[in-house]
């Protein structure tokens, strides 16, 4: 037998043995109002879908992983970013639960309606974000809320009780403890909407402002990945975006007179609570951490040595805890 048939043999052989690998790789197809892009490993286990839907005429984008029949955790991001804060916690627990984390509109990878056409407030956030839901059909689910999640993610929990089977609350805030020093320019804009005061808060959405809200109070700069800031600011700087930033800036304020509502679902309903907190949060800080414990009975809290996104930092720890919390406190009760 010639060197060269031999080799040839190899090669059919091995073109053979990769052939049932291949056909594991799939594209989903698409419904009318649903588009996705999706990566299978060649082992089977799959990887985190980036999906379009329609919500109200809105092109919602959303990121989803992990076993569809698995608990489901709704993550809501926080300012100024959108799902890709959560990249990392969904990789890690997609395993054994199904993640699903949209951007809201004006943010990420989701549409921009202009301001003429949509009034950016916490209410029709909210709102979009309940059509969300409804359109995919979610009836329980586990809510993950940080900063702008938390005023969204509480209206959804107030209107729907029974969906929400427990909270995961990372540095969003529900009490009047947690407003402090942060809050005094913006403070100063809802008591006097002129452009002076709206001036003073631009810095928020500037470059150096959106890189100090990733990396103030971390222990170690370095680990933060400028892809972060970079990838917030291709939203924030599109056409009208900043406009859109400033109304929800405005309409923040509206957010506190539902603080008792929601506590008060939290003392009738008690859903079983984790609390993840960058301790550091000059934003929010731990003051609106502590105010939870007096209106919810079952709750796992843990108070992080990071800033605003302890997932930059303590990801690891923080899936670790979900991990265990879901397991053990959720699916006891389930």
């Amino acid at each position: 037998m010639t060197h060269m048939s031999i080799t040839s043999k190899l090669l059919m052989a091995a073109t053979l043995a990769a052939l049932p690998l291949l056909t594991v790789i799939t594209t989903p197809v698409a419904t009318a109002e649903q588009t996705s892009a999706t990566v299978v490993h060649a082992s089977g286990s799959q990887q985190t879908q980036y999906r379009t839907i329609s919500v109200d005429g809105i092109d919602i984008a959303y990121r989803e992983a992990g076993p569809a029949n698995a608990p489901t955790i709704l993550l809501l991001h926080g300012f100024p970013t959108s799902s890709h804060m959560f990249r990392n916690l969904v990789a890690s627990l997609s395993d054994r639960f199904h993640l699903i984390a949209p951007d809201y509109p004006g943010f990420g990878n989701s549409a921009q309606p202009g301001m003429d056409e949509f009034e950016y407030t916490f209410d029709n956030l909210a709102n979009v974000m309940e059509g969300f839901v409804d359109k995919l059909g979610l009836q329980r689910y586990s809510l993950y809320v940080m900063d702008y999640g938390a005023p969204i993610g509480f209206r959804l929990a107030v209107r729907n009780p029974e969906r929400v089977e427990s909270l995961i609350v990372q540095n969003g805030n529900a009490y009047t403890e947690g407003l402090r020093e942060f809050w005094d320019p913006i403070r100063k804009y809802w008591k006097e909407r002129t452009p002076e005061n709206a001036e003073a808060l631009a810095g928020f959405i500037s470059p150096q402002g959106v890189k100090w809200q990733y990396t103030h109070g971390v222990r170690n700069e370095s680990v933060i990945s400028p892809d972060n800031w970079n990838v917030d600011l291709r939203h924030l700087t599109r056409a009208g975006n900043p406009e859109i930033q400033l109304a929800l800036f405005y309409d923040y304020q509206n957010n506190v007179p539902h603080y008792p509502a929601w506590q008060a679902y939290f003392r009738e309903h008690q859903p079983p609570t984790l609390i993840v907190w960058g301790k550091n949060d000059y934003i929010f800080p731990a003051e609106g951490a502590f105010p939870y414990k007096r209106d919810l009975e079952n709750v796992d809290f843990h108070l992080l040595d990071t800033g605003h996104f302890a997932l930059e930092e303590d990801n690891d720890q923080i899936a670790s805890l979900i991990r265990r919390f879901l397991n053990t406190d959720v699916a006891s009760n389930r």
